[in-house]
């Protein structure tokens, strides 16, 4: 018996005279121990700490195993997104996982769920995958265009920026950004003109241009079809002021036609203008 557990004995136990007989083969080289003691609750607790402290059982503690990420690679690498979601994720929920396989498991589940347009989800691992690793720049675009596919642009526009900041050179980073604040800029210059129509509302005399005024829908229209009727002229007369006098006066046609009907039972005005402008798109596709 070692000398150091003996010494234990004779300090912690003075009531007690221990008879020791340790054995060569005991759960792996430990020791046991037999001694007469009269009080039974002292002898259980006394067990209890030599069984888990004193004794030295030489068996070494279990090791944590890790979740095997071949799986998860392997699905990755033939691009099958069920496989992926399915070996990926079983990498991802384990504690055991290391920190880079659980990175690449993250990327590949994402990639899986863009493609298959569950943007919640993608948006959530490539942000769990910055969390790991916030220097992603591929990871901060991808999630930017989810969020611009969501239509939560400030987000997009946010994470295209910080991509670029952290790889100036990235193109896709670069163009989103550039389209995406294009994009917002329309937007803006639309809502200035919201809701108000190709002519002045406040010279309006006619009793369809009131009409016009009184609803935006059919306000938005005729400033798209103005706007559509000025570019296709404009077009034209550039390669043929004759071509260009006939589509205006194509326009003043409609225009004409449009008062005159304007209020009748037969006659609808959205339908009309819809028409319209879309026989102008036409022309400027042409």
């Amino acid at each position: 018996m070692p000398d150091r557990i003996v010494s234990w004995f004779r300090q912690n136990l003075p009531l007690c005279e221990p008879e020791f007989a340790c054995y060569d083969r005991f759960m792996s080289m430990a020791c046991t121990c037999k001694f007469l003691i009269r009080d039974a609750a002292i002898a259980f607790a006394l067990w209890m700490a030599f069984s888990h402290t004193a004794f030295p059982t030489g068996a070494e503690p279990d090791r944590d195993v890790q979740v095997d990420p071949a799986p998860c690679v392997a699905a990755a690498a033939a691009n099958e997104d069920d496989k992926i979601i399915s070996a990926c994720s079983a990498l991802i929920d384990s504690e055991k996982t290391a920190k880079a396989d659980r990175l690449k498991a993250l990327l590949a589940r994402a990639g899986a769920y863009d493609r298959k347009d569950m943007i919640d989800g993608a948006i959530a691992d490539y942000s769990a995958a910055l969390m790991l690793d916030a220097t992603l720049a591929d990871a901060l675009n991808a999630r930017g265009e989810l969020w611009r596919r969501k239509g939560d642009r400030p987000r997009a526009l946010a994470d295209f920026g910080a991509a670029i900041k952290l790889n100036p050179d990235h193109p896709a980073a670069k163009g989103n950004h550039r389209s995406l604040a294009l994009e917002l800029e329309r937007a803006g210059a639309l809502m200035a003109v919201d809701g108000k129509p190709g002519f002045n509302c406040a010279s309006a005399k006619r009793t369809v241009e009131k009409a016009i005024c009184a609803n935006p829908d059919l306000a938005n229209l005729d400033r798209e079809l103005n706007a559509a009727n000025t570019k296709v002229v404009d077009s034209a007369s550039r390669d043929s002021p004759r071509a260009g006098r006939a589509l205006q006066r194509e326009q003043d046609a409609f225009l004409a036609r449009r008062n005159a009907s304007f209020g009748r039972p037969d006659y609808d005005l959205r339908k009309a203008m819809r028409e319209r402008l879309d026989h102008l798109l036409a022309i400027e596709r042409n």
